[in-house]
């Protein structure tokens, strides 16, 4: 049986506010995960405990099939970049980068060699002889991820990396460190709270709230297919509701939402509870003036409440019933569609994109 590049298994660590619960997460070699999830749910408690930093009161963390749970940061093989770069002053650009290596080598020429290396992938080469003050925030951030990425570690875990950057530099850099992470091919856990962090760079994701993982998987699954009413609103699903599992015909679902409104779902879900959370994804609805025939099983008919615009997109809210749906349209969609507040309409999604899930507190 082949083990995982890491395992973190049954973890708990108890810092007073901030805590992990029983947390276990797999991650497979050169994976890119991203964990999110609100302020104070122990994304950063559990990157510096997998990275030796604190000590868990519970659970096991495995490297390469090699317990770590007790070695120092050190031995562990792991690199680390927070958001505030942690340079150190006292050295140029050069010997920040060449910091962890010289603990490798005496070699002056590798370590010329590779440090040129490094820092003209990210495009810091012609900043090597200057002072950590000197540089502007996204240097600094490229200088303190090249020291990281240069002692080759096993993972590079990254806490907030972008967030004290402006939004040009953040894009600019995402993109950047994405190329340089496949060149090296590194297996990284980054942690943030921008959903462009996601987006462009994770394979996989984590959702962690009060010290629990809810949710880990692709993002396709986790952002499609949320497994958690929690997961659901976190990631932007939207319509999230309770519903009951009234009937099974054939391989749908027949899905009570309200005592008007029954709509159909061809999601897996098995579970003893006929109570179920829910959840359509807003980009998933079709709008429509007229009923059309179409194998879509949900299409329904509802009432314009609210509409407002969100950057180059439209967001409209529908009453169906008692029911409010909310969807995403361009502006000419709109335009063409004629919507406005009180108009009648159709709304149409397939059976496939209903994702329920358990009910939760």
């Amino acid at each position: 049986m082949m083990c995982m590049f890491l395992e973190v298994r049954n973890l708990s660590v108890d810092l007073g506010q901030f805590h992990l619960d029983n947390v276990s997460l797999n991650l497979e070699k050169n994976d890119y995960l991203v964990i999110i999830g609100p302020t104070g749910s122990g994304k950063s408690v559990l990157l510096e405990t997998i990275a030796g930093f604190f000590s868990p009161d519970d659970g096991q963390i495995f490297l390469e099939g090699n317990e770590i749970t007790n070695l120092t940061p050190e031995n562990r093989g792991i690199s680390i970049v927070y958001q505030d770069y942690v340079l150190f002053p006292h050295m140029n650009v050069f010997d920040n980068i060449a910091y962890g290596l010289k603990k490798k080598t005496n070699d002056k020429d590798i370590i010329e060699s590779k440090v040129k290396n490094i820092a003209k992938l990210l495009k810091i080469d012609h900043l090597l002889h200057r002072n950590p003050e000197t540089l502007s925030g996204g240097e600094k951030q490229r200088a303190a991820i090249a020291r990281s990425l240069i002692v080759e570690p096993k993972i590079l875990l990254m806490d907030e990396p972008f967030a004290a950057l402006d939004v040009n530099t953040h894009s600019y850099l995402t993109s950047l460190i994405k190329n340089v992470i496949i060149q090296h091919q590194t297996t990284c856990i980054h942690v943030s709270h921008n959903f462009n962090d996601v987006y462009n760079l994770a394979e996989h994701v984590a959702v962690m709230k009060d010290g629990k993982i809810l949710q880990q998987g692709t993002l396709h699954d986790v952002f499609s297919r949320p497994s958690h009413n929690y997961v659901a609103d976190f990631v932007g699903v939207h319509n999230v509701f309770q519903g009951k599992i009234v009937a099974h015909d054939k391989s749908l679902l027949k899905i009570e939402i309200s005592p008007e409104l029954i709509i159909f779902s061809s999601d897996d879900f098995v579970h003893e509870s006929k109570e179920v959370m829910v959840a359509i994804r807003p980009e998933s609805i079709i709008f429509s003036n007229e009923r059309f025939v179409s194998s879509v099983r949900n299409q329904l008919k509802g009432v314009v409440k609210n509409m407002f615009e969100v950057g180059h997109t439209v967001w409209i809210e529908v009453q169906v019933k008692d029911v409010m749906f909310k969807g995403v349209l361009t502006p000419n969609s709109c335009q063409s569609l004629e919507i406005k507040k009180e108009k009648e309409i159709y709304l149409s999604f397939k059976s496939l994109n209903v994702n329920l899930m358990d009910c939760y507190e």
